[in-house]
């Protein structure tokens, strides 16, 4: 009897060590491959740079210009962020996106199908960049290469652009959009265009605080759509990205205002200006820091009128998801733009 409870010990002895030895094993394996992935992380430069290549890749291919591609590539990135449930954002460096049923033919009844003779067979868009003789929906390549096709049906024009990209979205905002990136890339010759600056000099008297939200009553109810920085009149203004003017003008309730389009795809809008630099005009490409115009009060009725409130800079920011835009919370952006901006100048 005691040999058999000592045998029964010694089993649970052992299966206790065992799985203490399978425990320390699969613990060890987790830190390492987690230490794997942390070491194969790109940083953002490495991104863009990775990224570029594979439009340049493709363009000497295809002789698409590397721009358009990129242009594309990103409209259709700051989609998916602005519409995630709609268009789930890849996995990988491409961000161009087909609906799976669009990919391997609407009635194709494998939607996971890489196969390129039957993707061609039940007329879908997916095509093989890769060449490995697949047309696989998760593969940077064959997306790129498969927009690509689309583009060459129309031809390498800068009209011809436009018609494909007209044909693809049936979106004239679509068009402007990805025209808008595409001519900010070329003047550049690269990705990395995503510094930001604070929209008047750090080293001035001004205060800001949260108001997005707040109540407003000219011209009627509605919500305050950005953050109020207060400052003295004639304060420089400068642009807080790389982007296009869209719009320069009058506006009732924002005076002498700019609009301006970055590379996300959002619309950044100053408003209660005295002056424009009379340099820019809508259409220029303006960078982080740039000068637009000066602080003032303008605004809340007929063009020209001044002083019906403090001198203070109104800055918006607005999403696009390709039919419409919304306004959302600056606040948090410019607290993070002027300390970027204060760390870099130490």
């Amino acid at each position: 009897m005691a040999n058999f409870v000592g045998g029964i010990i010694l089993k649970i002895k052992f299966l206790y060590y065992f799985r203490l030895f399978i425990l320390m094993i699969l613990t060890v394996s987790f830190i390492n491959s987690t230490a794997l992935a942390k070491t194969e992380e790109l940083s953002l430069k490495q991104i863009y740079e990775k990224r570029q290549q594979l439009y340049e890749e493709m363009s000497a291919v295809t002789e698409i210009p590397w721009f358009y591609l990129a242009a594309i590539d990103q409209y259709e990135r700051s989609l998916s962020i602005a519409n995630p449930k709609n268009r789930p954002i890849r996995e990988g460096l491409i961000s161009i996106y087909f609906e799976k049923s669009d990919w391997v033919g609407y009635l194709n009844p494998d939607e996971h199908d890489s196969n390129l003779k039957s993707i061609i067979f039940f007329n879908g868009r997916g095509r093989d960049g890769s060449g490995d003789g697949l047309a696989d929906w998760n593969n940077d390549q064959d997306v790129l290469y498969t927009m690509s096709q689309h583009i060459l049906k129309y031809g390498l024009s800068k009209d011809d652009f436009r018609i494909a990209l007209w044909e693809y979205y049936q979106n004239s905002r679509s068009v402007k959009r990805i025209e808008q990136f595409a001519k900010i890339y070329e003047r550049y010759g690269t990705l990395d265009l995503y510094k930001h600056a604070f929209p008047v000099p750090l080293r001035s008297d001004h205060s800001y605080r949260s108001t997005w939200g707040a109540g407003r009553s000219f011209g009627g109810f509605r919500i305050h759509e950005g953050t109020d920085i207060f400052a003295h009149h004639g304060l420089p203004v400068r642009s807080t990205c790389y982007g296009i003017i869209e719009v320069l003008g009058w506006n009732r309730y924002g005076g002498w205002r700019i609009g301006i389009r970055d590379l996300n795809n959002v619309y950044h809008y100053y408003a209660h200006l005295s002056g424009y630099q009379k340099e820019i005009k809508q259409g220029d490409i303006v960078e982080p820091g740039q000068v637009l115009g000066w602080v003032g009060s303008s605004g809340y009725g007929k063009p020209g009128t001044q002083g019906k409130f403090p001198p203070h800079l109104h800055y918006g920011l607005y999403r696009d998801n390709g039919y419409n835009e919304w306004s959302f919370d600056p606040y948090p952006y410019l607290r993070k733009w002027e300390r970027e901006e204060r760390r870099s100048r130490k």
